[in-house]
């Protein structure tokens, strides 16, 4: 199991969080997704390391802007 945390730009709400949890949790391999829009991020856990093109494609999908990965 891995656990990532994405630090995103743009989300201000719970709808937003919404966005990005759905986004991302439709790449293979994610098993959850916490996102909050307080801090700026994206907290996911997944079966392996998960391709940062495929997390920031999705992050983009839902409207918003992946700056940073840890």
């Amino acid at each position: 199991m891995t656990t990532t945390t994405y630090q995103i730009t743009g989300m201000t709400c719970g709808h937003c969080e919404m966005s990005v949890r759905e986004e991302i949790s439709e790449i293979e391999g994610v098993t959850s997704v916490t996102a909050s829009s307080a801090d700026g991020t994206a907290t996911v856990e997944s079966a392996a390391p998960l391709d940062l093109g495929a997390v920031r494609a999705a992050v983009e999908e839902a409207g918003y802007e992946l700056v940073d990965a840890k």
